[in-house]
């Protein structure tokens, strides 16, 4: 595909600070560097995928951000560009599938047609995905399993960047943990978060433009709260949303894509990355359920009580989670992103000179 990197008759003046690129653009871009850095083909599509569904959903943090990550991750020597990831059947609903230290999303899509098997044939099926390099977000995953109908769970550790509640040092990672329930003629109700107060690309953006962070979201060397985002990320620590809470699902996901999965921690993690600043290695765990398999004949109508649930939610001005991201899903399909210039200019500078 000879798609244009960048949309050159649309470019705005050099002294504005976006630039706004199509989808396809986007991933023409995402597609030319990483095929430049020597990606094999099912890397460069996968990555390619989840760095544009990024864009498209409003989660800049996740979105063609990473593909500094990806590039910088590579050039430490820790991420196979052409890893051929190897599935194993542990039990009649148990995966495992090994990502020969590559990204996760070419593992992923390997495992994923057997995961939906396995769910369906036995009602709930578990996959781990183990020596995976980590940089997406999680509703990404759990997204073609509510798109089967089936409930879908999953959590990844990643660096120590966190420390638990009443603590001063970094211990677990940012932990997210994804929940999705399928719904019929609707999109699904999907919910993915950090285990601490913000996701770490967050703080890391904010870093970038210059900005201070909020108070919460992170201390200093000593323990202090902190509201400069290089403070936070090069020298304290991040804090966990709800206190104790929040640690205790931090930890919660440690044990189950760590351990249980015969893969490493985020202290784990951080001591592999030696100080190169890499995208976690580690673990995760996916689980699927089959709602048909578990409810039989009533299956139809607890999915429709499943549904008054989310009119009660919505009746009371609430927000379901993911709402935000399907209505910029809509809105980018139409037209387009914007992408801070810095960013545009960065990620250009990964390919050859001329190139762009």
């Amino acid at each position: 595909m000879n798609d244009p990197i960048a949309p050159r008759r649309h470019r705005q003046p050099r002294g504005t600070a976006t630039e706004r690129l199509s989808l396809r653009e986007v991933r023409a871009l995402a597609t030319a560097v990483l095929r430049h850095h020597g990606f094999s083909d099912p890397h460069v599509e996968a990555v390619a995928d989840t760095l544009v569904a990024g864009e498209r959903d409003g989660c800049a943090s996740h979105g063609l951000y990473r593909l500094l990550g990806c590039i910088a991750t590579l050039r430490a020597g820790k991420v196979s560009p052409d890893a051929m990831p190897k599935l194993h059947e542990m039990a009649p609903a148990l995966l495992r599938v090994d990502a020969m230290r590559g990204f996760s999303q070419v593992a992923y899509k390997t495992a994923l047609p057997y995961l939906i098997g396995k769910a369906r044939s036995q009602g709930i099926a578990a996959l781990g995905i183990n020596r995976c390099v980590h940089f997406s977000a999680l509703w990404a995953d759990i997204e073609p399993l509510t798109d089967a109908g089936l409930v879908a769970l999953a959590c990844t550790p990643s660096h120590a960047w966190v420390t638990p509640a009443g603590g001063s040092k970094p211990l677990f990672g940012t932990n997210p943990l994804a929940f999705g329930w399928p719904r019929a003629g609707q999109p699904a109700f999907i919910f993915d978060f950090a285990t601490s107060t913000v996701a770490r690309g967050e703080i890391e953006l904010h870093r970038r433009a210059g900005k201070p962070i909020p108070e919460g979201w992170g201390i200093d060397a000593d323990g202090k709260s902190c509201t400069d985002a290089a403070t936070v990320l090069d020298h304290g620590a991040m804090l966990t949303f709800g206190g104790h809470k929040g640690a205790a699902l931090a930890a919660m996901v440690e044990l189950l894509a760590g351990p249980l999965i015969a893969d490493m921690t985020s202290m784990d993690s951080l001591a592999y990355d030696a100080g190169t600043k890499s995208s976690p290695m580690g673990g995760e765990l996916i689980i699927a359920i089959d709602p048909a398999r578990f409810l039989g004949a009533q299956c139809e109508a607890e999915l429709a009580r499943a549904e008054s649930l989310f009119e009660a939610m919505l009746g009371q001005g609430a927000r379901l989670p993911s709402q935000r991201r399907y209505r910029a899903r809509e809105a980018s399909l139409r037209h387009g992103v914007l992408i801070p210039r810095a960013l545009y200019d960065d990620a250009v500078a990964l390919l050859p000179r001329g190139a762009a």
